[in-house]
């Protein structure tokens, strides 16, 4: 390992020694204006949480106007069943697993961590010679861009931006979709549950699960879905009864696991168990490329206490049955990118007995968006539900006439030897957020490769690591030449 990734590495390790989930990020945040205030740089922050440190130039002129690198503070914290991971208080463990850096059976957090070691390092690098900088670091990005959508503009100085918050090396991001979440009230009704009924829960595991925006078109299986297959089939044809239904973990992730408490008949347990079985054998042959180890099983379980009425319950898998998820509308103007989509992302029961569904929409086509949002949310309301859609936030136009990607452009020719990839994602970027904040910011994204962010799966790519970091270095300096 070279002596940049290493350094890159250093940091992101002491980054994830602090925990920063969404809406806990408090504690990186003091831990990055202490680190700031040893070291003699401005710190500025909003009523949000929103965090600038600001640091002079070096090795130019300082009345160069500052550059804005960008990421967020907090993570996506999902791990596997069996992890024992308290992500309120245990560090992150980084395991080096050949050339990819992984985590034990937790997300890595690299999305968005490496962005802060990379910043941390550039401050750190002799090396570096740069314009005065604004290291921004925005709160609750992964559970709606809070930060971004309520970010003050005013602690900003500078109009040039480049977000670390992609995750191919070798691609410049200059655009991409915007988003808004429905949510889904549904009452199931409680009665005491009959007599001579077997407890038992409908499980769905071993899916491989993803990020909704950028695994969204590679047609892996969601928990949630497969467990409302699962739940048509016990309740039409083994007369079971739902107590809960529970899945995903959050907005912007693919559902990997979900269950439902259910009792169901005694004598025809073994019968159900047989026919979620078959299910499973069908679901692997359908989901072949993506998830082939996914599991629906029906495992013993204690009697629950009251179970949904047989219309609530109806309506609860009617519902979960009819609402759409994965691609919705592929771009016919840009191959390969997915321009609308919807999230079927997390179930919840609550303590009165309400299905709480959360459905997440993307789109580069702000009409669409609308649209999809608005299908999801009439469904709901066919089923009986309460539905309302958040206000969201927009799509990043790109400007292919922009002189920073013109830039950008020419410095990854010069310092890596190839033209970069230019394109816009499906998933959604603080930038066009902050470029509705700030009016003229011209903006790009960038960033190391990172697979499977989202999930346990997540890692990192470590020799992209190094090139990156030497990209930001060169286009920082390259405003010495003018």
């Amino acid at each position: 390992m070279n002596a940049t990734t290493e350094r890159v590495l250093a940091w992101f390790e002491q980054v994830s020694a602090i925990p920063r989930c969404s809406k806990n990020e408090a504690g990186i945040r003091r831990w990055l204006q202490a680190w700031a205030a040893e070291r003699g740089y401005e710190t500025r922050g909003d009523a949000v949480g929103n965090l600038v440190i600001a640091a002079p130039a070096r090795g130019m002129r300082a009345d160069l106007a500052p550059i804005i690198i960008q990421g967020h503070l907090d993570m996506v914290c999902e791990k596997t069943p069996e992890s024992p991971h308290d992500f309120t208080r245990d560090p992150i463990t980084l395991v080096r697993d050949g050339e990819w850096l992984r985590a034990d059976r937790t997300t890595l957090g690299a999305d968005n961590g490496i962005a802060i070691a990379m910043a941390l390092a550039l401050l750190t690098d002799d090396d570096a010679a740069h314009p005065p900088l604004e290291l921004l670091f925005t709160i609750d990005e992964e559970t709606g861009l809070t930060g971004a959508t309520e970010l003050d503009p005013e602690i900003l100085r500078g109009h040039i931006l480049l977000n670390v918050d992609s995750e191919d090396e070798g691609v410049l991001t200059v655009g991409c979709a915007g988003g808004q979440q429905t949510d889904i009230a549904l009452a199931l009704g409680r009665e005491p549950t009959p007599a001579g009924l077997a407890g038992a829960e409908v499980r769905v595991r071993g899916v491989s699960g993803g990020h909704s925006g950028v695994d969204i078109h590679t047609g892996r299986a969601n928990a949630n879905v497969l467990l409302a297959r699962a739940l048509r089939l016990v309740t039409s044809s083994h007369a079971a009864r739902i107590a809960t239904i529970h899945g995903g973990t959050a907005h912007n992730a693919i559902a990997r696991d979900a269950v439902a408490v259910v009792a169901l008949p005694a004598a025809g347990v073994s019968a159900a168990r047989e026919a979620l079985a078959e299910l499973t054998e069908t679901l692997r042959r359908e989901y072949a490329t993506t998830d082939p180890k996914l599991t629906v099983e029906l495992v013993a379980g204690d009697v629950p206490g009251a179970v949904a009425t047989v219309d609530g319950a109806q309506r609860a898998v009617g519902l979960l049955v009819a609402l759409p998820h994965g691609v919705a509308r592929m771009s016919p103007h840009i191959a390969g990118l997915v321009q609308t989509s919807n999230n079927l992302a997390t179930l919840r029961t609550d303590a009165s007995g309400v299905l709480r569904v959360v459905t997440s929409q993307r789109s580069s086509v702000m009409s669409e968006l609308y649209a999809l949002s608005d299908r999801v949310a009439l469904i709901a309301r066919l089923a009986g539900a309460d539905a309302s859609t958040d206000a969201g936030y927009p799509a990043w136009e790109p400007n292919m006439a922009s002189p920073l990607l013109t830039r950008c452009r020419e410095v990854h020719v010069r310092e890596l030897g190839a033209e970069p990839v230019v394109e816009i994602i499906h998933a959604g970027l603080e930038c066009g957020v902050i470029g509705a904040k700030r009016p003229g910011m011209d903006m790009i994204s960038f960033g190391p490769t990172i697979k499977d962010p989202h999930s346990p799966n997540e890692r990192l790519h470590l020799p992209s690591v190094e090139p990156v970091y030497r990209y930001m270095k060169a286009i920082l300096a390259s405003f010495a030449e003018g």
